[in-house]
């Protein structure tokens, strides 16, 4: 049986299908302005990879922000819990996840079936999140995407004192103006941003195993980063860390489908 999630955030759109319990397509997106169009186009993409059609999905779960808006998924859950489940589902070990999104940083524990135990988020200013380095990015006149290599190349951590993103654009540019390179300042923002994940970690407690999904997961350097400050390793989760909530979605899915299916159980 197949089952699906999606996840309409407020960059990036993921979807994920799975055959029982195996992974057997995913697709990640940028958004476009409507969630409904965002979660549409995801879907078509996941679908035509497995070549499968809408009307072979048992059940479809969605998550994300735009969760609530998606015509054809049957259930709406929080993204706290699909991250849960799927970091567990992609290493049976993790017990706490660092999920550092477009729009806002989640520090999550789970227990060994990946349920929740407890979590803490930041969704109040942009700070500590992928909205933060894309204007840095900006500030810098490269793509999000470059940041991680640059500040991999930096030697000397330009310090960010700013709490605001506005006002650390300002910083970086000042800065710039004073001759420090491009390298050390993408590194300094790095240390900064894991600094204050650190922050939402130290509320929910840390327990091994340690994992960080979320587009900045694929930032070597903020990763590098949140290792120095939480004094860990974090493992890898084998999969693209971006679907993990999708992936999460699905799984929750096929739970849904099999309480809802009394014969389903027996079989």
């Amino acid at each position: 049986m197949i089952f699906a999630g999606v996840d309409v955030g407020s960059m990036s759109a993921e979807a994920v299908l799975l055959n029982d319990n195996k992974m057997i397509a995913s697709s990640i997106i940028v958004v476009k302005p409507n969630p409904v169009d965002s979660a549409t186009t995801v879907m078509d993409t996941v679908l035509q990879e497995a070549k499968v059609r809408l009307e072979d999905i048992a059940f479809c779960v969605s998550t994300g922000y735009g969760r609530e808006r998606i015509p054809f998924a049957q259930h709406n859950i929080s993204e706290i819990s699909c991250h849960g489940k799927g970091a567990r589902w992609a290493n049976p070990g993790v017990r706490t996840i660092i999920d550092v999104g477009g729009q806002d940083c989640k520090a999550i524990r789970v227990d060994e079936a990946g349920d929740l135990k407890d979590f803490v988020m930041n969704d109040k200013c942009a700070a500590g999140t992928g909205r933060f380095l894309e204007g840095i990015a900006k500030t810098f006149g490269v793509h999000v995407s470059e940041l991680g290599r640059m500040a991999l190349e930096g030697v000397d951590s330009v310090p960010i004192s700013s709490i605001c993103t506005v006002f650390t654009q300002f910083d970086v540019m000042v800065h710039l103006g004073e001759g420090r390179t491009m390298q050390d300042v993408a590194l300094g923002v790095a240390d900064t941003l894991a600094t204050r994940v650190n922050r939402l970690v130290g509320k929910v407690g840390l327990e091994d195993e340690v994992c960080i999904t979320g587009g900045v997961a694929k930032n070597t350097a903020v990763v590098k980063a949140l290792e120095r400050v939480i004094g860990r390793e974090v493992c890898d989760l084998g999969i693209d860390p971006q679907i993990v909530g999708a992936l999460g979605a699905a799984l929750l899915a096929k739970e849904r489908y099999a309480k809802s299916s009394p014969e389903e159980d027996a079989a």
